[in-house]
């Protein structure tokens, strides 16, 4: 295949693929590039691979793994502590620019989780009330002040999917007859692991760089996205819900494209969320 020899050339990093969207992300990209990982907790399924380093962000350097594999691109889909997620993405920075390779770095629509009033597009000013928010927020800054062609910033809403952590609390919390919260006044925007790594995929054949927002292109509420979820499920039992509400009007936690168009293929509505679910 011409297309696969021509990807190849790649040898890409994922820091954080032992996670739920890094992993996904290294199971659509490893059939077509050279593609290495990191794992945090001891796993026989990781330790037999070859291409997966066990990594503990708060103990261990990033430089070691970097210098081993010699990637021309490094995902960042890390998570854990944030003060040694600062530090490892300034050694992160520091290699990604002495070495001219890329950065794709998976931020968050909490980066825009202090304005309410409108959805979020990728020049507006970031600003954020939530720890984690701002934590991404440092990070983002940090590497906005790199060559735009080294850096692609993807900012995600909530992700969703057949494995995902959301999805499988919704079944724990059905099983043990707890309430599911849902928020009635929050307006957002979704994605799901099959889209991200797709889109992500796209992005590295198209050496594309700069900011990225993946959500879908409708909105929805909160409580109605996830009130239709559980319905696809078909449960014959009773399912309790708990009205969260953090203010008395609506707000909006949604990131729209606006200048960094993906492909119509690339692009997904809500609905294609909850039909995957079903399958």
């Amino acid at each position: 295949m011409k297309g696969r020899g021509k990807e190849s050339k790649h040898r890409i990093l994922i820091l954080g693929a032992s996670g739920f969207l890094g992993n996904a992300i290294y199971k659509e990209l490893c059939a077509y590039f050279k593609t290495f990982g990191t794992y945090n907790t001891s796993n026989k399924q990781h330790e037999k691979n070859k291409h997966f380093f066990q990594y503990n962000i708060e103990e261990d350097d990033v430089y070691e793994i970097l210098d081993i594999v010699k990637p021309t691109i490094v995902i960042s889909a890390l998570r854990g502590n944030f003060s040694a997620q600062l530090i490892a993405h300034q050694h992160l920075a520091e290699y990604v620019f002495t070495n001219k390779i890329k950065l794709i770095f998976l931020s968050s629509a909490n980066v825009f989780d202090a304005y309410s009033k409108y959805p979020s597009y990728e020049t507006d000013k970031t600003l954020s009330h939530s720890i984690y928010g701002h934590f991404k927020i440092k990070i983002e800054n940090m590497l906005l002040r790199m060559p735009k062609k080294q850096i692609v910033i993807l900012r995600l809403p909530m992700v969703f999917g057949a494995q995902s952590p959301r999805i499988t609390e919704i079944h724990e919390q059905i099983k043990a007859k707890e309430a599911i919260e849902v928020f009635p006044n929050l307006i957002m925007n979704v994605t799901n692991d099959a889209r991200v790594t797709q889109q992500v995929h796209y992005i590295i054949n198209r050496n594309k760089s700069g900011i990225f927002h993946l959500g879908s292109s409708d909105l929805v509420h909160h409580d109605d996205f996830i009130k239709e979820i559980v319905d696809s499920f078909e449960l014959n039992n009773k399912v309790i819900y708990k009205n969260v509400y953090t203010t008395n009007d609506d707000r909006y936690l949604a990131v729209l494209p606006k200048y960094n168009l993906l492909p119509k293929h690339l692009q997904l509505k809500s609905q294609e969320i909850i039909l995957e679910l079903k399958i």
